[in-house]
């Protein structure tokens, strides 16, 4: 027993040196990518501000400007936008606040936008504390009907597969991949690679790449908030849009998670069996002859002369 739980707990040091690896080889290619861009950008900025000063300086002076920009910065970071010194469009439009209520529930979180008031602020956590696992409820029995249908497609495919062939045995394995291959393929293509082509036509500032990005950012809840639809004051049907967007999230969301949970159900990839101490207890020789025992009145055989309706007492004492 003692021998099997060891194992388990040697996998998770395992795993948790490879995560570490794993995050700092992450950490130095993004710095070695993003590194040089971020300095070039800065340098830039730097000389267009010096242009700046040196042009105002009868009229402007680099504290004075150096406030102004503070406040500008903290008015974006809050989606308050400075352009054409004012925002066309309030983020809390009810299309607006749709949008933030789902990126809220579904833990997304883009950052964009944020409660201001001391009301704001208390409501949103409480929105969220009861918000979030309702939300997770309601994708988890949504997943759950939506495996029963994938589960269904994948015995059609067995019982074609043995018609077709001719047979009654087939490769379990190579089935099994086959219907991961065609529940991946419906997701990528109806909630990554088309989603993309749509956002990259209306958001005339993003190219494919970056919409593919959003939709990859966004599903899978990392949020980076570095891309948000319908950001634009002149965007044609705003709220629409943004109603639409929070829509597609939920359900994206919903898909990507059925994707995740019939991958799971494939043993040879599922990796999470082999840190499991349940699986490691089924594999106990002691545990497993404990449970084919069974209780006493499972063995118990009915005699011949025993009359109906006739049942073991337990012993008195």
């Amino acid at each position: 027993m003692n021998c099997t739980i060891n194992k388990s707990t040697i996998r998770i040091f395992g795993l948790c040196a490879f995560y570490l690896l794993y995050l700092f080889i992450g950490a130095a290619i993004f710095s070695s990518i993003e590194y040089s861009n971020e300095r070039e950008i800065i340098e830039n900025l730097k000389a267009k501000r010096q242009d700046f000063l040196q042009s105002h300086k009868q009229c402007l002076n680099d504290s004075d400007l150096e406030e102004f920009i503070t406040r500008i910065i903290k008015a974006n970071n809050r989606g308050i936008s400075a352009i054409a010194n004012l925002t066309v469009e309030p983020n809390w439009s009810f299309g607006q606040a749709v949008f933030f209520s789902g990126t809220v529930l579904t833990t997304i979180g883009y950052g964009h936008v944020s409660p201001l008031s001391a009301g704001g602020k208390v409501f949103c956590i409480f929105y969220a504390l009861f918000g979030i696992p309702i939300t997770l409820i309601l994708i988890s029995a949504c997943v759950e009907r939506l495996l029963l249908m994938t589960n269904k497609i994948y015995e059609k495919m067995k019982t074609m597969s043995i018609f077709y062939r001719n047979q009654t045995t087939i490769n379990m394995k190579a089935l099994t991949y086959t219907h991961f291959g065609l529940v991946s393929t419906f997701v990528l293509t109806f909630f990554f690679l088309i989603p993309a082509a749509i956002f990259s036509s209306i958001e005339h500032e993003w190219n494919y790449l970056d919409a593919l990005y959003y939709c990859f950012i966004s599903l899978t809840t990392i949020g980076l908030g570095d891309y948000i639809p319908g950001d634009r004051n002149e965007q044609p049907y705003r709220v629409f849009y943004k109603i639409a967007t929070t829509f597609y999230l939920i359900f994206g969301i919903m898909f990507l998670m059925l994707m995740i949970t019939v991958l799971t159900q494939i043993p040879q990839l599922n990796l999470a069996k082999l840190l499991s101490l349940e699986m490691e207890k089924s594999n106990d020789p002691e545990r497993q002859l404990l449970s084919s025992e069974g209780p006493a009145s499972s063995s118990y055989t009915r005699q011949i002369d025993e009359e109906d309706g006739m049942s073991i007492q337990p012993p008195k004492f």
